[in-house]
């Protein structure tokens, strides 16, 4: 598969506040990359882990996995905006395509259109074909204010605290207010507030209620966004607490966009937590191969590590999170259960005093210290905890307490509580039921003819993502040998390739076939790809020039044009790919025959 990571442009506007519009163009880019799935394109959060960081490109493909990279920069100056971009090939080191581009803003998805079109005909003509649709960006909005104050909510959202979220909701907001059918505006909002449920920086149920609204609102105006279908999938898991649609909806988002990371996290989430850890291990790399430096990817991999028991290694991956976000609330929880696995039960009961004490959830404290003295046989502390346990179980919007005692209940071999606590939960539409059933801490229980039996009814048919079925050819063969000869016999007599702004498309048109059909006729038919068949011709024809003795008082480099290379890097780089010589080691070679 072809590999692309998109780096954040650099902002060369004199005022530095257009950062937001710098990264909201590099992110709009590789979002319209994304939705080529012959295409892994590195997703946002380790792509820009790399901004405003002098490290060389060849180090950048390596950490990223990627064997090409684009960069850029971006000049905004009143409604005029000039954009430079290029490609760099990570293996042989070298640009092998620049563009720059002088356009008016009010026509921003246009040229977000036209820049993501080219890039990915450059990719294909340079590494080999995909099909490529006819448009890869769509307008948004009509409102080019409303445009812009949704990227300024997006670049207060991507700092991930309670503050900026804030910020970040009142910019949305203001979006929604100018156009009230902006899709990204609504979805923005409800990722805000599913951010401030799932961190307990906002009432659980009120923000829940708000992130579904603007969901389905979402839904109503675009029922092909991914986006929407993730956020349905989140929903459905943790309000409607209703895992089987929480799978369909996130195997419905992946359908849609393969490349999109969240939904691939989630989906590896939802099979570890169902005890299907082959088929979560599969989604995890995939994530890990489209966001390998996400500290969202990185507590996904420690979170499969724990499911199956590797908690030496948990625990080292949870402190990398740790040290990025002290206040990872998910990372801290899940390094408590690790210390109680790991017999370090002192540890675990004195854990919460060690973290900060704001994203402390008492329930949490009071339930790893419960389970932590029983498994110390320390019976007066564990009963003390347990009483405080089953008065905070008595709100029923406490759910955190209610899994604390099935936990402990299975702790200490209490299996008739341990069950009956499962049929109340299932009654209840607890949405912890799911996330902790299948928990190492609940070892003890899972030898239970029972358990089997309730695992079968709660998690039931599981689905899997349906492998996408494979497609048939563009061409049949009598059509692709058709095309071939009209292709070779124009090429032959028109020399085309002597032109050097010729494209892969422009070169479609000339011979009237789409150029889908053409990418994949060369690759097929003729085993190369477009730069490598064009190419191919220049080279000859550049020989030829260097047999012809009136051609000699030209230099290299003028030859080279001639024969319709433009640029010295690209010639001098395949020229060596093809013969195994420098074009000056030919010349002097031929000259002296």
């Amino acid at each position: 598969m072809k590999t692309i990571a998109v780096l954040p442009f650099a902002n060369f506007s004199s005022d530095p506040e257009n950062e937001y519009f710098t990264d909201g163009m590099t992110e709009e880019i590789i979002n319209a990359l994304a939705k080529i799935k012959a295409l892994k394109v590195t997703s946002r959060t380790s792509s820009f882990y790399f901004k405003n960081k002098n490290i060389p490109i060849s180090q950048i493909g390596k950490e990223l996995n990627v064997g090409i990279i684009l960069e850029g920069s971006i000049r905004l100056s009143g409604k005029a905006i000039r954009i430079t971009a290029q490609l760099i090939d990570v293996a042989e080191d070298y640009h092998f395509w620049s563009e720059t581009w002088d356009r008016q803003l009010e026509n921003v998805f246009e040229i977000q259109d036209e820049i993501s079109l080219l890039i990915a005909e450059k990719l294909r003509e340079q590494f080999g074909h995909f099909e490529i649709q006819e448009h890869l960006v769509a307008k948004q909005t009509e409102s080019l204010d409303a445009y812009e104050y949704s990227l300024k909510a997006k670049f207060h959202f991507n700092k991930w605290n309670p503050e900026d979220m804030h910020t970040a909701i009142s910019l949305y907001d203001k979006a929604l207010e100018l156009d009230d059918k902006h899709v990204e505006s609504y979805l923005g909002l409800a990722d805000c507030y599913g951010f401030l449920a799932t961190t307990s920086f906002m009432d659980h149920a009120e923000a829940w209620q708000k992130a579904a609204q603007l969901t389905h609102k979402a839904h109503q105006l675009n029922d092909r966004h991914a986006g929407v279908y993730y956020q349905l999938a989140n929903l459905a898991f943790f309000t409607a607490v209703n895992y089987k649609e929480a799978l369909r909806l996130t195997i419905k988002a992946l359908e849609i966009q393969p490349n999109y990371v969240e939904a691939q996290q989630f989906m590896s989430f939802l099979y570890l937590i169902a005890g299907k850890r082959d088929r979560g291990v599969l989604h995890l790399n995939k994530a890990l191969e489209i966001d390998p430096l996400s500290q969202e990817t990185l507590f996904y991999k420690a979170y499969y590590n724990y499911k199956t028991e590797n908690y030496e290694q948990t625990i080292e991956l949870l402190d990398r999170c740790l040290e990025h976000n002290p206040k990872n609330i998910p990372a801290s929880t899940v390094k408590s259960y690790c210390l109680i696995k790991q017999n370090r039960l002192d540890e675990a009961i004195n854990y919460f005093d060690t973290i900060p004490s704001d994203i402390v959830i008492e329930a949490d404290k009071i339930g790893v210290q419960a389970i932590a003295y029983a498994l110390k046989n320390d019976a007066f502390n564990s009963e003390k905890l347990r009483n405080r346990l089953l008065e905070f179980a008595q709100n029923i919007e406490n759910y955190h307490a209610q899994s604390y005692l099935f936990m402990l209940y299975a702790a200490t071999g209490e299996n008739d509580k341990a069950f009956e606590w499962i049929k109340e939960a299932m009654e209840n539409n607890s949405p912890l039921l799911h996330l902790h059933f299948v928990d190492p801490l609940v070892n003890s229980i899972k030898t239970d003819p029972r358990y089997t039996e309730f695992q079968k009814v709660i998690f039931q048919e599981i689905p899997e993502v349906k492998k996408a079925k494979k497609k048939k050819e563009l061409l049949d063969k009598e059509t692709a040998l058709n095309y071939t000869n009209r292709l070779l016999k124009y090429i032959e007599e028109e020399k085309p390739f002597l032109d050097p702004n010729l494209s892969l498309r422009t070169l479609a048109e000339q011979i009237k076939i789409n150029p889908n059909q053409l990418s994949w006729l060369l690759n097929e038919s003729l085993n190369k790809n477009f730069s490598e068949f064009i190419n191919g011709y220049r080279v000859q024809h550049f020989k030829e020039k260097v047999a012809d003795t009136s051609q000699r008082h030209l230099t290299l480099l003028a030859l080279a044009y001639d024969s319709g290379f433009n640029s010295k890097t690209v010639f001098n780089t395949f020229f060596k790919k093809v013969t195994g010589q420098t074009p000056k080691e030919y010349w002097k070679e031929a000259t002296m025959k």
